[in-house]
């Protein structure tokens, strides 16, 4: 498996991130692939179970095979993250030849224990780094994916909040962006591209913000 640098976008939903994953794709050897429902919580819930049952078993009995629980007092940690690593990168990030950079966005980052999955993503993708995308939550609360849900702001108010803590314990393994300073002035991502180590093109990135994205039209440009 070849070596790789791994970035994923943490954001909700109607927040600009389709955009911002076209602006970092169009970065030479950078394959971030979209949503997929949170599929990596699935094996953060089994890695998570394996070592919750061996710590709480009797090593000893637990490896005779008339033991209930037998077998589980071994799970193999490191071997369970190098599997999950090589399931993801196989069937969700499916990187190229020339790929350099894979990840994917997400909008699903609302659990709880988020500090925990995100440990737990950063053990099965070394070196990870997470780009946090946020809007104008007002913006965002208005838009059709939130106005049917109960309390709409202060339920993207809450999910940022938790997103914004969660990061506060990483330093800087996360760089944050928002979506309305980049969108009214491109040249506020610079930061960002600095902070990825990566090359800041101007002109590709204004192409690229005239390009639809998502289920909106072109983004404005105010720059």
């Amino acid at each position: 498996m070849a070596e790789r640098d791994y970035v994923f976008v943490m954001t909700y939903g109607r927040s600009g991130s389709t955009l911002l994953m076209g602006i970092l794709n169009s970065i030479p050897g950078w394959l971030l692939r979209g949503e997929n429902r949170h599929a990596m919580r699935h094996l953060y819930d089994f890695h998570r179970s394996g070592l919750a049952e061996r710590e709480r078993v009797d090593a000893r009995r637990a490896s005779q095979p008339t033991h209930p629980w037998f077998g589980i007092e071994s799970f193999p940690e490191a071997d369970s993250l190098h599997h999950i690593r090589a399931l993801a990168e196989a069937t969700l990030l499916r990187p190229e030849p020339d790929t350099r950079v894979s990840g994917y966005k997400e909008i699903r980052w609302y659990d709880e224990d988020l500090p925990d999955y995100l440990d737990f993503l950063r053990q099965v993708f070394p070196g990870a780094r997470f780009v946090l995308n946020t809007r104008r939550l007002e913006d965002v609360a208005a838009s059709n994916f939130w106005t049917h849900k109960d309390d709409p702001l202060g339920r993207v108010q809450r999910i940022e909040d938790r997103m914004l803590s969660a990061a506060a314990g990483l330093g800087d393994v996360v760089h944050r962006v928002h979506y309305d300073d980049y969108v009214a002035d491109p040249e506020a991502l610079r930061g960002l591209f600095e902070w990825l180590g990566e090359d800041f093109d101007a002109g590709r990135v204004h192409e690229i913000m005239a390009t639809p994205h998502s289920r909106r039209g072109k983004h404005r440009d105010d720059s």
